[in-house]
């Protein structure tokens, strides 16, 4: 049995370690990753950087969709895409709980050789734990990435003004409602899945192509709601959003309406919101739906006056969209 699952022991930086580095991490990551196992990564460095960190606590650690591990890596690279910074280096820790079947540790790490390998991004250092049984729930990762800026695709100076258009790069909600489902053991549709994908990679296209785009943010937590209001407070404007033209899929529209949620608060792990200058907004749009994380984007709304995000029903009034509240489900990503 102990052959088959964590102990505390692979957490002790001995031999028990040592073969769970060689036996699975390096196993899969080795071609992703640094060949010389020091403690800390040294590299030579020059220009713009970016660089941000998360961590990863979700419940189930597997969802139709992905895993944790492609989670873990997608939103790191996602975070770094959207801000203009092409991903190059990335830590990866992880915390595991004793008794972890080994055989679902493996599936994560390749998990998460499959995404880097996406990604084009290479793991530089990383680090294992393991806590006593009943203290870790499964597994946590977490991450830290490093990307480069061009100056080309450096947004943060574009003035916002009224006139500019909102995009969304496609459907909302996918990812917080497969999870939600899930985790409330509802079996629904197959097409009920995460949308967790490397959608970094679109925006660092995005930005080399078009130089009207003067924001852009992934969604996820507190979702599309969460992020306009955030725009609306940093560059003192307003937003109108129209619910007829929101991509929501059926499923995700059916399941939210049972559970008296809206998708706007709705985590994504697979979404771009893009605020651009009109001029350029279709050519943003035409080019995403040739692309394939981007075949559902949609004009959504415009900048306004006034600091207040404002959503316009399908039934002819108008509300606020205020920041989310309340956490809707918690440990998401």
């Amino acid at each position: 049995m102990s052959d088959d699952i964590i102990l505390l022991s692979h957490g002790n930086g001995g031999l028990s370690t040592k073969k769970l580095i060689e036996e699975i991490i390096l196993k899969h990551l080795k071609e992703r990753g640094e060949k010389e196992l020091y403690d800390t990564a040294v590299f030579d460095l020059a220009g713009r950087y970016a660089f941000t960190t998360d961590s990863f606590v979700i419940s189930p650690i597997f969802f139709n969709g992905g895993d944790i591990g492609k989670l873990a890596v997608d939103g790191t690279c996602n975070d770094l895409g959207v801000m203009g910074a092409k991903p190059l280096y990335l830590s990866l820790s992880f915390i595991i709980e004793e008794g972890f079947k080994l055989s679902d540790f493996e599936k994560i790490v390749k998990s998460i050789r499959e995404a880097a390998e996406e990604a084009d991004v290479t793991i530089v250092t990383g680090d294992t734990k393991v806590v006593e049984k009943g203290k870790g729930d499964g597994i946590y990762i977490n991450t830290s990435g490093i990307g480069i800026i061009e100056a080309h695709r450096d947004w943060r100076d574009r003035k916002i003004k009224e006139g500019d258009v909102v995009i969304v790069s496609g459907t909302i909600g996918d990812h917080g409602t497969s999870v939600m489902l899930e985790r409330l053991g509802i079996k629904a549709t197959d097409e009920a899945k995460s949308d967790v994908a490397p959608v970094g990679l679109l925006a660092i296209e995005l930005l080399d192509r078009f130089g009207g785009i003067k924001f852009m943010r992934d969604p996820t937590r507190g979702g599309l709601a969460t992020v306009l209001n955030e725009v609306a407070d940093m560059y003192s404007v307003g937003i109108e959003i129209y619910e007829e033209k929101l991509p929501v899929r059926g499923w995700v529209r059916e399941a939210t309406e049972v559970l008296g949620i809206d998708p706007v608060y709705i985590a994504n792990e697979g979404k771009i919101v893009i605020i651009a200058s009109e001029s350029v907004a279709q050519n943003i749009l035409d080019y995403m739906h040739s692309h394939p994380l981007g075949k559902d984007a949609a004009i959504i709304g415009r900048v306004t006056g006034g600091r207040r995000v404002y959503l316009y029903t399908e039934i002819g009034t108008k509300r606020i969209i205020d920041y989310l509240k309340k956490d809707i489900l918690p440990r998401i990503c």
